[in-house]
């Protein structure tokens, strides 16, 4: 069987569509119309605003669509008024100025605001001019005020200020006018700094702040003396009071006061400035006391007071001192010092009393000295003489001179001087009327018996080996002193304050003196006590040219009664008497050999009797 052949159907060919053709055209006319439309619009629309804002275009919040120039002057005139209501506080502190914008140089510019309003869509590209105006239409602009801002004015305003402000900075001072204090209080010193303050100014104004408070900036400089009050308060206290001086005498008895008073010490204060040495400065007060030292070196001399030895007596179970009389120390003012608790006490306002300093001087002799210190270990000379026959004021005489002695300690190489402790012979002191010798004869004188007791000191020192270094005589024989075996030619004359007797203690040891009165054997006793070092040989008296005594005198004297006579002189023999003496040292040597020598006038014994006495003739 024979396949059949296919058999294909083919379709018909489409016919031609017209609209196809016509769609198009018909769509580029309608574009071409809208175009043509549009730009037609769009010319109307810049010929309707081609005096006129653009719509959707603000100034400072108020619309300016379509309003001419003219009309835009009108509304930002009255919406804006920038230069008169717009005010900035300007501070210092608790000071504050105003001013208005205008004031400060700044100023709204209304032509120029309307111009850029204006000018909002008429850039000279057409297509962001364009674009300008289609966004002011559909999202707005807003054109900011133009404020034209004159810095000079702001600056001026800022210049006025500174000269209210600035001022320099004042120390604290003071100073002494006569008696009176001037102050002045300290001042910081401050200046505007204009430069920083017209930026601060600037910024404020060109952000167009309705209103702000600028703080001005300020420079302080501080005074370099902050305050005087310290100063002014040691013045015042310096000034309050006197200063009262102090001292006592030896007993504690008060002595002065002396006062500094309160104007000396004003004209003596002083004032410096000195350094802080933090770069700052203080006043220094000071009152140089030393201008009192010429008052306190005047007044010295009748302060000072001489140290006083003890007196001692040895005790030869012992061989220890005993205090008879306790020593005391010597003081001399001590200026600096007394200067110095002045200074001390200036600026105090109590305790304005200030003793007066002294130096203390110990006794040589003090107290506590002992024996074995000194060297005294054993009697080493002594005399005795004897004054029978005397009366009662020569007796107390007598006793009161040696009471001086006793006690007393006389060092190494030292010279002792009977007149120098013995003191002034006086009533004031206690010495009574007795008969004396002077002017070549016995009289009536205070102290008479003194001699006695000088030459039995001169005797121990002639027998003990000590050097006699001055020693006088009597005119005449004494019968006083040739009692009981006495030699002549071993007496010692004192007449103050021409005559005196004096030793020297030629030996390495203290010599210590003693005295004793022995009222039933009418005799005064001299005793040496130190270390032996000497050994005195005393020769017999080798008397020459004797000569009788003179005859017998009478004199008148109105105390005497009738019939009586007082004995004032007795007859004594004129005679040369030499006395010598050999000294040995402890090893038998011989190294001194020396002697005394008197010459004695002879004398007559003379009496007091009555006026009338018919022995007066005689």
């Amino acid at each position: 069987m024979n396949a059949a052949a296919p058999r294909y159907d083919v379709p018909p060919r489409p016919r031609f569509n017209p609209w196809w053709v016509r769609l198009p055209i018909l769509a580029a006319l309608g574009l071409c119309l809208l175009a043509l439309t549009l730009l037609a619009f769009l010319l109307a629309f810049q010929l309707r605003h081609a005096d006129r804002i653009f719509p959707g275009v603000y100034a400072m919040g108020a619309p300016m669509s379509g309003l001419t120039r003219e009309e835009a002057l009108r509304v930002l005139t009255g919406a804006f008024d920038y230069g008169r209501q717009s005010i900035y506080t300007l501070r210092d502190g608790p000071n504050i100025w105003q001013y208005s914008a205008a004031e400060l140089g700044a100023t709204f510019d209304l032509e120029a605001t309307v111009e850029r309003a204006f000018a909002v869509g008429r850039s000279p590209n057409l297509a962001s001019s364009l674009l300008e105006q289609a966004r002011a239409w559909f999202a707005g602009v807003n054109v900011p005020p133009i404020v034209t801002y004159d810095q000079s004015k702001a600056q001026a305003r800022l210049l006025e200020l500174a000269a209210q402000i600035d001022r320099a900075p004042q120390n604290a001072s003071l100073r002494l006018d006569g008696g009176r204090i001037l102050t002045t209080s300290a001042q910081v010193g401050r200046k505007l700094d204009v430069a920083a303050s017209l930026r601060l100014v600037d910024e404020a104004v060109l952000s167009l702040a309705r209103s702000a408070e600028i703080p001005l900036v300020i420079h302080e400089t501080p005074p370099l003396v902050w305050s005087v009050d310290d100063a002014m308060r040691k013045i015042q206290t310096a000034i309050a009071a006197p200063i009262i001086l102090t001292a006592t005498d030896e007993q504690g008895a008060p002595l002065g006061p002396w006062t500094i008073s309160p104007q000396q010490i004003a004209q003596l204060l002083r004032v410096e400035r000195l350094p802080n040495g933090d770069g700052t400065f203080g006043y220094q007060v000071s009152v140089p006391m030393d201008a009192f030292s010429a008052a306190l070196e005047a007044l010295a001399p009748g302060l000072i007071t001489s140290p006083r030895d003890g007196r001692f007596d040895f005790d030869e179970t012992t061989g220890q001192l005993r205090v008879l009389e306790s020593s005391s120390s010597g003081r001399r003012l001590n200026v600096a010092e007394t200067l110095r608790r002045l200074e001390e006490v200036v600026f105090q306002p109590e305790g304005r009393v200030v003793p007066l300093a002294f130096d203390l001087t110990l006794a040589r002799y003090h107290n506590q000295i002992s024996a074995a210190e000194l060297g005294i270990r054993e009697l080493v000379a002594e005399a005795t003489t004897f004054f029978t026959g005397s009366s009662v004021g020569r007796r107390t005489n007598i006793a009161l001179a040696a009471s001086k002695f006793n006690g007393v300690i006389v060092g190494p190489s030292e010279e002792f001087s009977f007149n120098a402790i013995l003191g002034p012979i006086s009533e004031d002191e206690g010495y009574e009327t007795g008969l004396v010798i002077y002017g070549g004869r016995t009289i009536e004188g205070v102290g008479g018996g003194a001699c006695q007791v000088s030459t039995t000191i001169f005797r121990a020192a002639f027998s003990g080996g000590f050097a006699i270094t001055e020693r006088n005589s009597h005119g005449y024989r004494v019968g006083y002193y040739e009692l009981r075996g006495s030699p002549p030619g071993l007496d010692a004359a004192i007449w103050q304050p021409e005559r005196d007797f004096k030793f020297q203690n030629n030996t390495p040891y203290h010599l210590l003196i003693e005295t004793t009165i022995f009222p039933t054997d009418d005799a005064i006793q001299f005793r040496f006590y130190s270390t032996r070092h000497w050994r005195a040989e005393i020769q017999p008296a080798i008397v020459k040219n004797l000569v009788p005594p003179k005859p017998t005198r009478f004199e008148a004297n109105s105390a005497v009664l009738p019939g009586q006579s007082l004995q004032v002189d007795f007859a004594a023999e004129g005679a040369d008497v030499t006395i010598y003496r050999k000294i040995y040292d402890r090893q038998g040597n011989l190294v001194i050999e020396d002697y005394v020598y008197t010459h004695y006038l002879p004398w007559g014994a003379v009496f007091q009797v009555a006026p009338g006495d018919p022995r007066l003739g005689s």
